[in-house]
C-alpha cells in the first residue's frame, strides 16, 4: 500500500493466513494511514481519524516472486471498506476507476512508462554518520556506471525477473545519480511497475551495505533526482496521440492528443501539488535544470515541463508521446497518473487547444511571456484548492485529504527546516 506521497507501508504474512484468509477477505490497517505525512503524524485537517479501519485486499494479478528474498512473494492491494466495497481515499482505485471511465467516454486507453533517477550512497569515510555520493564522474560515464555494474545488473535482473523491462540504464549528472527507464505500459501497470522498481533499488542496493534513494534534492550544490513520466493514448493497438504522417497535423499530434495535452498543461499547476508532493521537491524544480519549471510546453525541449517527443523508430514529423517532467520519486506514482488522466479527459470535454510551443530555454525570454509554474508546495496546493476539475475526477473528500497532508508537510518542514535530508533514508 502507498500513501498520498510515495511512502510504502508493508505487512508480513505467512503463506498460509495468505492463502486461507487475506487473498478472499485481506486485513486491516486504520483509517488514518492514509493521512499520515512524511513525517510520521497524522494532518490535523485530513478528515480522517484513529477510527475505523479498512481491509487491504490483495490483487492477486499482481503478485511476484521476490528474487533477492528466497521463499518470498509480493503483492499490491487495493482498500476497500469490505471486500468488494472501495474506499474513496484508496489512490490505486481511483487510477482504476479513472480508467475505466476513460474507456466508456472515449474508448480510449492511456499508456505510460517511468524514468525513474536515483543516487546511490555510501558513508563517508570521515564521517560515518554522514552519506557522500557513490563516485562523482559526469553524466553518462563508463566509469560511474562501471563503478555500480554490478549492482545495476543485479536490479536489471530482478526487475526483469518479475516482468518489469528495462529499456536503459546508464549514470546521471549527480555523483553517483543513475536512472532507470522501462518499458511502458497501460497506466496501472506503469503505476505498479515503478512502484516495485523504486522498492528493487533500495533492497538490492541495500544488500551491499548502501543506501539508495529518490528523494528530489539531496545535495544542495548537485543536481536533483526526478520520475519523469512518458504518456501516450491509445484506441485498441494504434498510437491515437500522433499524427499522421502528412504535413496536416499540427505539431506531429493528433487532435485527440492535441486536446489532451493541453488540459494536463492547462491543470498543470494543481498537478503539481500530487506529483511534486513535498517541499523538497520544489528545491529539484529550477530554471535550467531540465525538471520542468516553467508554465510552458516544448518539442523536444527538456526545459519544459511537457516535452513531446520523438523516439527512436518514430516518423520524422511525428511524436508518439509527451514526457511530464515536474514528478519526482516522492510522488504517489497512482495518484499521480490519475491526476493526468483527469485533466488529458477535461482537455479532450472541453476541446482545449494548446499555446504556441516555447522552443528556446524559456529562462532566456525576458518579455515576460512564459511565467514560473509553482515555486512553493504551499502555491501548488492553493491552485489545488480552487480546482474543481480535480476535485470532480478524484472525488472531493480524497482531494481534502491531499489538500491536509500536504498542509501539514508545510507546517512541519517550515519549524524543522533541516531535516530534509533524514528523508534520504525513506524515500
Amino acid at each position: 500500500m502507498v500513501m498520498h506521497f510515495q511512502k510504502h507501508i508493508f505487512l508480513v504474512v505467512p503463506k498460509e493466513r495468505y492463502d486461507h484468509v487475506i487473498k478472499e477477505h485481506g486485513t486491516g490497517v486504520t483509517m488514518c494511514c492514509m493521512g499520515v505525512g512524511s513525517h510520521d503524524h497524522p494532518a490535523k485537517d485530513c478528515g480522517l481519524s484513529p477510527v475505523g479501519e479498512v481491509r487491504l485486499v490483495p490483487d492477486t494479478a499482481s503478485a511476484r516472486v521476490i528474487p533477492w528474498s528466497r521463499g518470498e512473494e509480493l503483492v499490491l492491494v487495493d482498500m476497500h471498506l469490505k471486500s468488494g466495497c472501495a474506499w474513496e481515499f484508496c489512490p490505486r482505485l481511483t487510477l482504476k476507476h479513472l480508467i475505466e471511465v476513460f474507456y466508456a467516454e472515449y474508448g480510449l486507453e492511456m499508456k505510460a512508462g517511468f524514468e525513474s533517477e536515483f543516487y546511490i550512497l555510501k558513508y563517508d569515510p570521515e564521517n560515518k554518520l554522514k552519506w557522500i555520493g557513490l563516485d562523482t564522474t559526469p553524466f553518462c560515464s563508463s566509469t560511474s556506471f562501471d563503478a555500480a555494474s554490478s549492482i545495476l545488473f543485479e536490479i536489471s535482473e530482478a526487475l526483469n525477473a518479475m516482468g518489469i523491462r528495462v529499456e536503459q540504464l546508464h549514470a546521471e549528472a549527480g555523483g553517483g545519480q543513475f536512472e532507470i527507464a522501462v518499458q511502458y505500459g497501460p497506466c496501472l501497470k506503469a503505476a505498479d511497475d515503478v512502484l516495485i522498481l523504486r522498492e528493487t533499488v533500495k533492497a538490492v542496493v541495500q544488500r551491499q551495505g548502501l543506501l539508495a534513494t529518490f528523494l528530489p534534492k539531496l545535495f544542495p550544490n548537485d543536481v536533483g533526482s526526478g520520475s519523469h513520466v512518458h504518456v501516450s493514448i491509445w484506441e485498441g493497438e494504434k498510437n491515437v496521440f500522433m499524427g499522421d504522417t502528412d504535413a496536416s497535423s499540427q505539431y506531429g499530434m493528433s487532435q485527440i492528443g492535441q486536446e489532451f495535452m493541453a488540459g494536463v498543461l492547462h491543470h498543470l499547476p494543481s498537478i503539481l501539488a500530487l506529483t511534486a508532493p513535498l517541499p523538497n521537491s520544489y528545491e529539484r524544480i529550477k530554471p535550467q535544470t531540465w525538471s520542468g519549471a516553467y508554465y510552458c510546453w516544448g518539442r523536444e525541449n527538456r526545459e519544459a515541463p511537457l516535452r513531446t517527443s520523438c523516439p527512436p523508430g518514430t516518423y520524422h514529423d511525428s511524436v508518439s508521446n509527451f514526457e511530464f517532467k515536474s514528478i519526482d520519486g516522492c510522488a504517489n506514482p497512482h495518484l499521480s497518473l490519475a491526476a493526468i488522466l483527469a485533466a488529458g479527459m477535461d482537455g479532450l470535454r472541453r476541446h482545449l487547444q494548446l499555446p504556441v510551443p516555447i522552443d528556446v530555454d524559456p529562462s532566456s525570454l525576458t518579455d515576460g511571456s512564459v511565467q514560473l509554474l509553482p515555486t512553493s508546495l504551499d502555491q501548488s496546493v492553493k491552485a489545488l484548492e480552487q480546482n474543481e476539475v480535480l476535485k470532480e475526477y478524484l472525488g472531493l473528500p480524497l482531494v481534502k485529504c491531499i489538500i491536509g497532508v500536504r498542509q501539514s508537510e508545510i507546517e512541519y518542514y517550515k519549524e524543522n527546516k533541516n531535516t530534509f535530508a533524514s528523508l534520504a533514508g525513506s524515500y
